[in-house]
This record gives structure tokens, sequence and C-alpha cells, in this order.
């Protein structure tokens, strides 16, 4: 006799609550319209820079300007060099205050510290990025331009701040940051490659140093260009110690005062008598909008670029 075959049974629906369905189409929605208005919001802005910046292109004597060694729209002298130097010279001595003191702290916080240091040092560090950048500056100016500056090179008359103190309060302001997205990177590497590293004899330093480092290596350049972007737009920091009010000379040297791109535009956009002393100074702040624009996006465009290169997955 054969088996009786049984009836097959109703076939399970997988397919899950139909309102949670729609919660999560509903979700996806909302944030599908946060990105699009972020993108929105980004193109707004260029437009807007890029419409009012057409009136400076169209009339501005380029000649005048690629030829002039001074900043000064207020008298119909447009020195875009001048600010582009002064940005890269600040923004270096930022760096180099910076990146490596930020990459120790982070070294320390995730390889170094016991937990309880740890969760008492991360904190006070983030700290240090809630400080308004218009005391930092105050600071450059009265204490690091003075005595700092003026110890190790001596005070020249008349001088009431540099671009060297005001990369190194630049670089005060920046530390946190650089500290903290390092950190975070060198947290995410699997501890398996540490005790590994450690099971071959390495020493902690060796471990760091060629098993951490080389791994996180991605976060870090992420790290150093956010921090790099954070410098290049700093403002009030640059607007008081940096030497000079709302005009500079062409200058690289880092003992002398000269404006960013960004300070420029705070000094410009102040005093409405002043700015309209001549007819192509408010379209010069959109203008340099436009450049600092550009300058930013290739840094993060080439670090991106780099990092996708070098990123590794565990």
């Amino acid at each position: 006799m054969g088996v009786p075959l049984t009836p097959p049974e109703p076939a399970v629906d997988l397919s899950g609550d139909p309102r949670r369905h729609r919660r999560e189409r509903a979700m996806g929605l909302v944030l599908r319209g946060a990105a699009l208005a972020s993108l929105l919001v980004s193109a707004l802005i260029v437009g807007s820079l890029a419409a009012n910046a057409a009136g400076f292109v169209a009339e501005v004597d380029w000649g005048r300007v690629l030829a002039n060694d001074a900043w000064n729209p207020r008298q119909g002298r447009f020195s875009i060099s001048t600010l582009v130097v002064g940005s890269l010279v600040i923004t270096g001595v930022a760096m180099v205050v910076a990146a490596p003191l930020g990459l120790g702290a982070a070294v320390y916080l995730s390889e170094y510290a016991r937990p309880r240091v740890r969760a008492v040092l991360k904190p006070v560090l983030e700290v240090l990025a809630g400080i308004p950048s218009v005391v930092l500056g105050v600071f450059a100016l009265n204490w690091i331009a003075p005595e700092v500056v003026g110890t190790l090179f001596g005070e020249r008359e008349g001088r009431t701040g540099s671009m060297l103190a005001a990369g190194i309060g630049v670089g005060i302001l920046t530390i946190p940051l650089m500290a903290s997205v390092s950190e975070d990177a060198m947290r995410a590497v699997p501890s398996a490659l540490r005790q590994a590293s450690a099971a071959l004899g390495a020493r902690r330093a060796t471990t760091t140093l060629r098993v951490v480092l080389p791994a996180a290596v991605s976060g870090i350049v992420a790290a150093f260009v956010l921090a790099t972007s954070r410098a290049i737009g700093e403002t009030m920091v640059v607007f008081i110690a940096g030497g000079a009010a709302d005009s500079a000379t062409f200058t690289a040297n880092p003992l002398d005062g000269s404006l960013t791109m960004t300070a420029a535009m705070a000094s410009l956009a102040t005093g409405t008598d002043g700015v309209r002393a001549d007819a192509l100074a408010v379209p010069a702040l959109y203008f340099v909008g436009i450049v600092l624009f550009a300058l930013t996006l290739g840094l993060n465009l080439v670090a991106d670029r780099f990092v996708r290169r070098v990123r590794r997955t565990y």
C-alpha cells in the first residue's frame, strides 16, 4: 500500500506587517528628501555666489588684478593671490600645530590610556572645540603674538599680530577635530590585529606604528582633510590676530600680517560706507567666496580619491 499523501501546508506569508512596510517607505522618503534638500541648498549657495560674482568677473580689469600686489577692495585693489597665499600660509602653520598634537593625543587615547583616563581626557579634549573662536583670537593676539612669536623671533615695532600667531591660534582650535576623528579611526581597527602583533613579540609602540596606523590611514587622512578645511574656513582668529585690518600686501612671510579669504570677506562686509567706496567691492566678496569654494572642493576631491585607494575593510 502506498503512503497516503498529506495535503501541502499553506505558504507562510513572509512579507511582514503592511504597516511596518508603510512606515519604512515613509522614512525612506523623508531621508531621501533630506538628502535632496542638502544638495538643493548647496546648489542655491553656489548659484547665488556665481550670479553675484558675475558682475565682478565681467567688469574688473584682470590685468590690474593679476599684476596688483595688495588687497584693498575699497580702493579698487583686488589682488586675489594675496588672499590665497595668506590662507595657505596660515593653514599650513595651523596644520603643523594641529596634526602632530592631534594625532599624538589620538594615539595615546586609543592605544595607551586606561579606560578611566580615556573617559576623562576625551571629553576634556573635545571641550576645546566648544571654545568660541573669538576667544582664541583674543588669546592669540594678546598672548601668542607677544609671548611666543615675539620671544622666538623678536618684537617688531608696530606689529600687533602676524600670520604665525594667527596660524598657531587656528591650530589650537583645530586640534580637537584632528584628535577626535583620528582616535575614532584607530579604535575601529580590529583588536585581533593588535593581538596578532603582540603574539609575534612586537612592542606596543611597534604595533601602533606598523599595524594600527597603517590600518587606520584612511580615517587619519579624512581627519587631516577635515581639520584642513576647518582651518581654511576659520575667520575670527585670523581677523583678530592676523595683523591686518581690511587690507593686506602680498607676502609669504609668516611673521608679517595678512588676510585669509574668509577674514577678508568679514573685514570687507563691515562698514557699509567703506564698502560703497568702490562699485566692485561687494561683488568681490562673492568672487572670493567662489575661489574659497573651489579650493575646498578640490581639496576634498583629492583627499576622497586618496582615501578610496588606501581604505582597508576588515
